[in-house]
């Protein structure tokens, strides 16, 4: 069997530096104050590495981002949060080297629960050597790394046995043992080193991610991150009374002022008339502003329905919202009696995804009308998602609205004739499908079978139910 060891740093992933990724546990698991404090210290873990103390600046990196957190917050992290960045970051020369060989392993210098869900799956690595943090009795990280067993060559050579590995890769000054090991050693760059002529695959693609930062907190990103979140707060606090306060006809000008920007493509229909039932906007999701957006471009508060959104996000939403149930029968019966009154917005994906992806689109909506107008929605933010399966969704709009520059993308297609609707004869499912397929085609993107369940069985390691309470 031919096999290939690997580093991880610096070879599959083009940057040799761990320290955004420790950033990012800092954050997400912990919160501003580690972060801040992780920043303070880059100063001293940086004069470790140049004064050849790498080590020491390695383990002191790893002490300060996890010390006294939970195992298992780390474990969601490293679910939820950090396979998004490693796989931005991942040399795809080095991955055709490393994916063509039968048996792979991963070696990293970063503690193995921060690596291994990303390169099981994604590198489809069969095992990963790395260190392990010591535990106490309560399941506390204690910052320290087991000290004293085999070394990094010694844990590569018991997965061999006898034999030696047929490839090392690494990158040409690092020091790491293992790469004596391996009968031939390949350096970056690595387009000239693949012999054979495998069938590429290409890693499992990251469709889900959860966390609150959009961009690699470098160092350098990380201090733009803190000095800009007070302005941020306050930016978030004026664009949230814009949306409250002013009428919606002049939202769209104010909001200019103030880093906002809606590109709208295509004709919007006009509300619908007394004598006729209203239409139903079927729009992508991608964040919960996205009946906002369409609101504010058709100049009419038109309601949306939701599921599992915060009580602080429907106050503070400057439309109406109808919470849905997920027992059908209620929900069927509650859309009809809105859509007899005017217009509706729904998002059949039912939650969000931020990757260019479409979710399985619930038919329930083609079963209800006929008057079906797909809207495909895209945005663009500069430094905080606006979207969250573990944190606390109440903090969502105020994410969102802390950007410095929002851009969002509104594209109308035409209303579904007659022959596309389930009046036709066709089933909704098929409908529900057909409407997928051309807002995905519309936004260049991709469409699945994944579902709700599917993704915070992914992020959060449950299925997104929300408990429901029949009122009186």
């Amino acid at each position: 069997m031919e096999s290939v060891v690997s580093e991880l740093e610096g070879a599959l992933l083009r940057n040799p530096d761990p320290f955004s990724y420790f950033m990012l546990v800092a954050f997400e698991a912990s919160g501003l104050i580690r972060f801040a404090l992780l920043l303070i210290l880059w100063p001293v873990i940086r004069l470790l590495e140049l004064s050849g103390m790498s080590n020491y600046g390695l383990k002191l990196a790893i002490f300060v981002a996890t010390v006294g957190l939970r195992v298992s917050e780390i474990e969601s992290v490293a679910r939820a949060v950090l396979p998004k960045f490693y796989m931005d970051d991942v040399d795809m020369e080095a991955w055709r080297v490393f994916s063509s060989y039968e048996k792979r392993v991963v070696v990293t210098k970063t503690p193995r629960v921060m690596v291994e869900m990303f390169v099981k799956e994604h590198l489809r690595a069969d095992h990963v050597v790395g260190s392990e943090l010591v535990v106490n009795r309560f399941g506390l990280a204690t910052g320290l790394i087991e000290e004293g067993g085999d070394s990094v060559s010694g844990r590569v050579g018991e997965l061999f046995g006898d034999d030696q590995p047929c490839m090392g890769l690494g990158r040409a000054e690092s020091r790491s043992s293992f790469l004596s090991m391996c009968k031939e050693k390949s350096y970056p760059p690595f387009f000239n080193h693949q012999k054979k002529d495998y069938k590429l695959l290409r890693p499992l693609p990251v469709i889900f991610h959860d966390g609150r930062l959009v961009k690699r907190p470098t160092p350098s990103t990380a201090i733009l991150i803190l000095l800009w979140i007070p302005l941020g707060i306050l930016l978030a606090t004026i664009r949230i009374l814009i949306g409250l306060i002013l009428p919606m006809w002049v939202i769209p000008y104010v909001s200019r002022i103030f880093g906002s920007k809606v590109i709208v493509k295509g004709k919007p229909p006009p509300a619908a008339s007394n004598c006729t039932s209203g239409v139903l906007f079927v729009c992508t999701h991608r964040t919960l502003m996205d009946p906002v957006v369409l609101s504010h471009v058709l100049q009419r508060r038109v309601p949306a329905l939701t599921y599992s959104i915060s009580r602080i996000s429907e106050i503070l939403s400057p439309i109406p919202t109808i919470r849905l149930t997920r027992i059908r029968h209620v929900d069927a019966e509650k859309i009809k009696r809105v859509l007899s009154k005017g217009d509706l917005a729904v998002c059949p994906e039912g939650t969000t995804c931020r990757e260019p992806f479409l979710l399985r689109f619930s038919a329930l909506f083609a079963e209800l009308t006929d008057q079906i107008v797909p809207v495909a929605m895209n945005y663009r933010v500069g430094f905080f998602h606006a979207t969250t399966a573990r944190g606390w969704k109440g903090l969502d709009p105020i994410f969102f609205c802390m950007n410095p520059r929002l851009v969002y993308e509104v594209t109308f297609l035409n209303q579904l004739p007659h022959e596309a609707t389930c009046s036709s004869g066709k089933s909704p499912q098929d409908v529900a499908n057909y409407v997928q397929r051309l807002l995905a085609a519309t936004l260049g993107f991709e469409c699945t079978n994944f579902t709700r369940k599917d993704k915070y069985r992914t992020l959060a390691g449950n299925d997104g139910i929300v408990a429901y309470t029949a009122k009186c």
